[in-house]
């Protein structure tokens, strides 16, 4: 079922302008969802889904340990393809809830 949802926010996203450039981008640190570009930023997406809101709201299953792990995959990702210090980069969470889509953009700051 992740998949299904990671294809339905990437849609969503194309459908708002993201390029998307990367789908479960994985290395040695974990994983990110997609990774995207607008014009300015280069954008990691955590893509989170729940049947309903009994267990909580989708973002809030993005805790401090998965945004750290998230900018360590991102880290990598950066040095890996040659993307400089000076790029602009912002990490959103789009949730899923039911079928409702809501795009929380720089959802968090980066965590070293």
């Amino acid at each position: 079922t992740g998949t299904e949802y990671e294809k339905m926010a990437a849609d969503y996203l194309q459908k708002q302008g993201i390029r998307i450039l990367e789908r479960n981008y994985r290395n040695r640190n974990g994983e990110i969802d997609l990774i995207g570009r607008d014009q300015e930023y280069l954008i990691f997406f955590e893509v989170k889904y729940r049947k309903s809101l009994k267990n909580g709201a989708p973002a809030e299953a993005v805790t401090f340990s998965k945004q750290k792990k998230i900018c360590r995959v991102a880290d990598y990702y950066r040095l890996t393809h040659g993307i400089g210090e000076f790029c602009a980069v912002r990490y959103d969470v789009v949730s899923i809830c039911d079928k409702e889509i809501t795009w929380y953009q720089n959802a968090f700051s980066h965590l070293y």
